[in-house]
């Protein structure tokens, strides 16, 4: 990355939820993206963001967003117009529509919510992983008409915390053919209020809606190839890979912890001690680049027997990395491994930020 870049104005979509406060908590101290416009509700709209904002973050509200006047999510609506990136933060139930009409409003959108990341034309992008993808843009740009504006989505927190050690794992040894996951996610992932207290104390609960699916096809969009034109993608195209996920939630504030099993479609197998060199020697063009949010290390690799924990691991690299830890051999499959991700910073809000970082180091943004 150069060593500065001039200002770029940036809005927020949501910007009172809990996704959005990360935004904002991220982008106050930014060294080139600049607060300029935050969206809420019609209820909140016109009035102070310190008025209105349950703000549910250790740290204080940024003195300049506090008094900053919140604005409705649209695309005309005062600041929005000015800014060379929008964050969004929506819940999904109202996303769709809105990111959609900030798109065709040539703005850039950099979404959280689930509503457009099947569709073919949309980059489903985690930053660690996959920014070839990005090209797919200007096709959607193409199809839709526009000569700006253009929409790229994060994932889901969950599949974030999987795809980064196995895309590691798919770097240095070929196709991984079957993965199986069991994931224990934080009641953060559930937003705010969440999960009731009396439905998660003392307590797992073995089912999140939707949640499976997601994992078992996002992975696959996530680790294919974008096609030779940049049209599209090739979904885990030569070697179809297999995933069966079950999701549970569990008494934890933030962090989300994944048991998996993967099989190789090489034979044999790489060994543990191999896994764990391929883990610890994984680089990202993130961390090529130099983007400000990319991790010094994209993956850490954990020894000890008892690690990684959600309480004791969630906040290294400022939660923009994944713990790998546990690495030993699979009697069913070949190898098996636990994972820890920060759902609500890479997870969440630290991958649009670093999916936006990279797009402006690759000249997607001006």
């Amino acid at each position: 990355m150069t060593a500065s870049r001039k200002e770029i104005k940036v809005g927020i979509l949501g910007a009172t939820g809990t996704v959005g406060q990360r935004f904002i908590e991220l982008l106050s101290t930014h060294p080139y993206f600049k607060i300029h416009a935050l969206g809420a509700s019609s209820r909140s709209a016109g009035k102070r963001y310190a008025e209105v904002t349950k703000w549910k973050l250790a740290t204080t509200i940024p003195k300049d967003v506090a008094e900053m006047v919140i604005q409705e999510c649209k695309p005309d609506a005062p600041g929005f117009a000015e800014c060379g990136v929008v964050f969004s933060g929506l819940d999904h139930d109202v996303a769709g529509e809105i990111e959609v009409a900030f798109r065709a409003a040539e703005l850039v959108v950099f979404s959280n919510a689930k509503n457009y990341r099947r569709d073919p034309i949309v980059p489903l992008m985690v930053p660690l992983v996959n920014p070839h993808h990005l090209p797919v843009v200007r096709h959607q740009q193409s199809l839709l008409g526009l000569k700006k504006g253009y929409l790229v989505t994060n994932a889901n927190c969950s599949t974030t915390g999987l795809v980064v050690p196995l895309a590691a794992l798919e770097k240095a040894f070929g196709p991984i053919k079957t993965v199986l996951v069991t994931t224990l996610q934080a009641i953060s992932g559930a937003g705010y209020p969440g999960v009731s207290s009396l439905d998660i104390l003392d307590n797992v609960v073995p089912h999140i809606g939707g949640e499976e699916e997601k994992i078992e096809w996002e992975t696959a969009k996530i680790l294919g190839d974008v096609l030779p034109d940049s049209t599209g993608y090739e979904y885990h195209a030569h070697t179809p890979m297999t995933i069966s996920a079950t999701t549970t939630r569990v008494p934890v504030i933030d962090g989300h912890t994944a048991s998996v099993s993967v099989q190789f479609v090489r034979s044999p197998a790489p060994s543990v001690e191999q896994v764990k060199q391929a883990l610890r020697d994984f680089t990202c063009e993130a961390q090529t680049l130099g983007v400000p949010s990319a991790p010094a290390q994209a993956i850490v690799l954990h020894e000890a027997p008892d690690r990684p924990q959600p309480r004791l691991d969630r906040d290294l690299h400022n939660g923009a990395c994944v713990s790998v830890g546990r690495v030993r051999e699979c009697p069913v499959l070949d190898i098996k491994f636990i994972c820890l991700v920060d759902n609500v910073r890479l997870g969440a809000a630290t991958s649009s930020v670093m999916n936006a970082e990279i797009a402006v180091e690759k000249g997607y943004i001006a």
